[in-house]
């Protein structure tokens, strides 16, 4: 078997784990990472950069429809395959390129997931690891469905890869993965219906936003089933049936492919945290503020992974990577993670962004605050563009007359909340907001009138 010893051992090769491995091999350390998929992470191999890839394609074809009779005369053809291909440019170099950056820093990599034996070593590859601190950074994975049938679904992974579209499709949950997808899938053509077992899809968004975003989405095709909970799934000659209880009612639904949109979990069942000593919930593996482990002080964990007060988002991988690398390179006294406003994006068509509090939010705390909430299809892009949707809801402190929250539904949201993110994280006013001198015509330069 062979005993290895390392300074740091890091499990998982996305964002965080490639950050925590290069910065600590730079610093002298002796590091191993380990992966049992190919090395890159969920982001650049199969999450945020592929699906991006795909929406750029129904992304034009959606600005196409809206200026039909206002210049387009006809919609382009479409070539599903013809996509596939050039998503694959940017994720089939990645495996290899993120090992040679490895390697080139003495790191030695191993290709399968490790699992803890003792409180400082572990097992992969058939060699006993013996490690110093182990930094957990294996990121999510699809939630397995706890229903009959479950097997029959696809999950994000497959839809991302799927050599062609089917003429119906059904997306069990609607959090940001399926709301994305069913509308990806809805303007290139496919008949689609979500199925959310919840009155409404995405919880943290705010409410009069997301039922403008739902009338958009059904606009475009897809189908909403809203308070049905699925029970069981099986296979037809040509179909697949979905059963659901919906209100006490028996509801069946029928679609050539089911995708099991419902959630993500943390990939934690195959590390034997328990032999290593390290706390977890269903959560993800324990933290506390240095995001390090609350039972074993020698492992920490950030990204997604973590149970820590950060969204599951790519930036936020890395800002916890960073925090992580301090601790262990003892760069600077232990420090608690203060987290900046962190904002929240749907890249549907129209786009929903959001960041800070909601209006619910704010009510609770109770903080002494205005609303400002509009839909305003008379502005000059939303008319120049044709849109159908675009709107907005502000909170701003009575007393600081900063900003608590803001949120948007526009096709270019991602990018307006950026600006707000900004000036909430810098404590900017409304004021200093209203005198900044942006580019016009642009997005950008609405958002001194929604404060």
């Amino acid at each position: 078997m062979g005993i290895k010893e390392y300074d740091v051992f890091v499990i998982g090769t996305g964002t965080a784990g490639k950050m925590v491995a290069k910065a600590c091999a730079q610093a002298g350390k002796k590091v191993g990472i380990a992966d049992n998929k190919a090395f890159g992470g969920t982001c650049a191999l199969r999450g945020c950069d592929p699906k991006k890839v795909l929406m750029g394609l129904s992304e034009i074809l959606d600005r196409s429809k809206q200026m039909q009779g206002k210049g387009v005369k006809s919609l382009p053809a479409i070539n599903w395959e013809d996509l596939q291909s050039f998503k694959e440019t940017f994720v089939d170099a990645v495996p290899m390129a993120t090992e040679k950056d490895l390697r080139a820093l003495g790191i030695s990599l191993y290709h399968q997931s490790p699992y803890f034996l003792d409180e400082n070593s572990l097992s992969v590859e058939g060699k006993t690891i013996k490690t110093k601190k182990v930094v957990i950074a294996t990121g999510n994975k699809p939630i397995q469905l706890d229903i009959t049938g479950w097997d029959l679904t696809l999950n994000s992974d497959e839809f991302l890869n799927l050599e062609k579209l089917p003429e119906s499709m059904l997306f069990i949950g609607a959090g940001y993965i399926g709301m994305e997808f069913a509308h990806l899938a809805a303007s290139l053509g496919v008949k689609v219906t979500l199925i959310e077992g919840v009155e409404r899809p995405l919880s943290r968004f705010d409410e009069d936003l997301v039922a403008s975003l739902v009338k958009a989405m059904e606009a475009n095709g897809v189908r909403f089933i809203f308070n049905a909970e699925v029970y069981k799934i099986e296979k037809l000659r040509k179909y697949f049936r979905v059963s659901a209880n919906q209100n006490d009612k028996e509801i069946e639904e029928k679609a050539e492919m089911v995708i099991n949109t419902a959630g993500r979990v943390p990939a934690i069942d195959e590390l034997s945290l328990d032999q290593g000593k390290v706390a977890y919930s269903k959560e993800g593996v324990a933290v506390n503020t240095h995001l390090q482990n609350t039972t074993n002080r020698n492992v920490y964990a950030c990204g997604d992974v973590a149970d820590s007060s950060g969204l599951p988002l790519t930036p936020l991988s890395s800002f916890e990577a960073e925090l992580v690398i301090d601790q262990i390179l003892e760069n600077k006294k232990p420090n608690k993670v203060d987290y900046p406003n962190q904002p929240s994006v749907v890249f549907t068509h129209p786009q929903i962004a959001m960041v800070g509090l909601t209006e619910e939010e704010a009510k609770e705390k109770n903080l002494s605050f205005s609303v400002k909430c509009k839909t305003q299809l008379d502005w000059y892009n939303a008319k120049r563009e044709n849109h159908a949707f675009y709107g907005f809801k502000t909170l701003v402190d009575k007393k600081t007359n900063q900003i608590l929250g803001a949120h948007i539904i526009a096709p270019q949201a991602a990018e307006m909340i950026n600006l707000f993110t900004l000036a909430m994280n810098l404590k900017l006013d409304t004021q200093a907001l209203k005198k900044m001198v942006f580019s016009y015509p642009s997005w950008g330069n609405d958002i001194k009138s929604m404060i």
